[in-house]
């Protein structure tokens, strides 16, 4: 049997509910949801009240250099964040490209026999 839960962001579906997914859909939320939350540093105490140390902290990270470094902070939190957080999946290629005031992550996951490709921008000036 396929596992079927909430997409994250949550949203509305076409019948007035909260969309739901499966397969590729729903690894690529669970994704998002690592990477897009920032959890405790030592500047912030997390975003989750339930669960301080979820997420990435890739906020930690903005208004610093775009360069090589950069990059590779974010591979190395990326890659940190999923293995703890989503210890299901199989993690590939980890790319972070920047752009001005931009940077993409693209990272590759394999889980349950799919692999799906998730690409987060991250605004490093907000």
């Amino acid at each position: 049997m396929v596992a079927r839960n909430l997409l994250i962001p949550f949203r509305r579906d076409r019948k007035r509910d909260l969309a739901t997914g499966e397969g590729k859909t729903l690894l690529a939320s669970k994704v998002r949801q690592v990477l897009l939350t920032d959890g405790a540093t030592p500047k912030s105490s997390g975003e989750l009240a339930w669960r301080t140390n979820f997420g990435a902290g890739l906020g930690l990270l903005r208004h610093r250099s775009n360069d090589a470094v950069l990059a590779e902070l974010i591979r190395v939190r990326v890659r940190d964040a999923l293995s703890r957080w989503l210890p299901e999946i199989s993690i590939g290629k980890i790319a972070a490209a920047s752009a001005h005031d931009l940077i993409r992550i693209h990272v590759e996951v394999l889980g349950e026999s799919s692999l799906v490709e998730v690409d987060v921008p991250m605004n490093l000036e907000q």
